[in-house]
């Protein structure tokens, strides 16, 4: 059990690491606490108390796991017009513009208002959703 304590430790600092404990939830985080909390107590000589936070834990992820493979129960609902025009006007392409188009004109304004370039989150956030809306717009045509 005590290796089983060693490998959740080694999971949650990679987690940290790669940067993917940021993209958790916090039921995420909720699971991954009960499960390092569950293997520090069932190598420390209790693993009727520990025991059901690993097993809990599994079970959380597992379903969570199964979860993001089905494929989502609402259909796409198609971009309302007067969004896709104002998506348009952001970021400033024609009517016509093709996917290559609107991803050159994306890229040319998030340079000017990144927040790593001293824009604002928000902004940058609008002008992504726009891109994705897009070009979400176009496929379905």
């Amino acid at each position: 059990m005590g290796a089983l304590a060693l490998l959740l430790a080694g999971l949650a600092i990679w987690l940290i690491w790669t940067g993917r404990l940021q993209r958790m939830t916090a039921k995420d985080g909720m699971a991954l606490g009960a499960a390092l909390v569950g293997a520090v107590l069932a190598a420390k000589g209790k693993p009727v108390i520990g025991a059901p936070l690993l097993i809990g834990a599994a079970f959380f992820f597992v379903k969570q796991g199964n979860a993001k493979s089905r494929p989502g129960k609402r259909p796409a609902v198609p971009p309302r017009a007067d969004e896709v025009a104002r998506a348009r006007a952001l970021l400033g392409v024609a009517p016509d513009a093709d996917a290559k188009a609107i991803r050159a004109a994306h890229r040319r304004l998030i340079a000017s208002v990144h927040p790593d370039k001293g824009g604002t989150e928000a902004l940058a956030a609008q002008i992504n959703a726009a891109r994705d809306l897009l070009l979400a717009d176009q496929k379905q045509r």
